[in-house]
């Protein structure tokens, strides 16, 4: 998958929701619990060490659900996630050593971003799909906005901060490909198996994403 395919679907999707998982044992259900809520995508952070299995049975037990990796800080994370078999990998900040193996693994990577220098550092890596982080604490929507304006045809991941509240106004930028929220599947959540409140929260942010970006076809609906 390239970056051209990962951004369509990403903004098909709005949302990306940001998971840490202690026990790779609930991956599927995690999973289901997503797509049933329209929701099929999944960003599993490196911030527990079941995050590799966790990401290898998301692929093997839910195929349909879009698998990246999150939090790859150095290029022996990035091969631990192309070796479970994460589709995209996302990143707090610019480390152009984890970009490079990215485009040597043939996987995409989206380094995070909080000022124009980061973006021009993407951009001199041919990267138009960043993630900026943290969002609000980086200044939020008008920060956005007005780091934005300058650099047409950079599409952005916020993340960090995002809410079903302010959701709808981020989503209503063209600039924004999808947002990167973790109160859909909470840690918490997951380790007592409410999967059902979890694609309850997905089927909301579904409904955020359908309203916003679809509006014809919420009023047609």
């Amino acid at each position: 998958m390239n970056h051209a395919v990962l951004e369509t679907r990403l903004r098909t999707v709005g949302v990306v929701p940001v998971v840490t998982i202690r026990d790779a044992a609930d991956a599927p259900a995690l999973g289901a619990a997503l797509a049933a809520g329209g929701l099929p995508v999944a960003e599993i952070t490196f911030r527990t060490d079941a995050a590799a299995d966790a990401i290898a049975a998301l692929r093997s037990e839910v195929p349909d659900v879009l698998v990246g990796a999150g939090t790859v800080l150095d290029v022996p994370t990035l091969r631990r996630a192309v070796t479970a078999g994460a589709q995209f990998a996302v990143a707090p900040g610019f480390n152009p050593a984890v970009v490079d193996a990215g485009r040597e693994l043939g996987i995409p990577v989206i380094p995070g971003v909080s000022s124009p220098t980061d973006i021009e550092a993407a951009l001199a890596h041919d990267l138009r799909l960043v993630k900026f982080f943290p969002a609000e604490a980086a200044g939020g929507l008008a920060f956005l906005k007005a780091v934005a304006a300058p650099y047409r045809g950079v599409s952005f991941m916020p993340t960090g901060g995002i809410t079903p509240t302010n959701l709808p106004d981020y989503l209503a930028q063209p600039f924004v490909a999808a947002c990167g929220g973790s109160w859909i599947a909470t840690e918490k959540a997951i380790a007592d198996k409410r999967f059902d409140a979890i694609a309850a929260a997905a089927a909301t942010a579904a409904a955020l994403v359908a309203h916003v970006r679809r509006p014809s076809e919420t009023r047609s609906a």
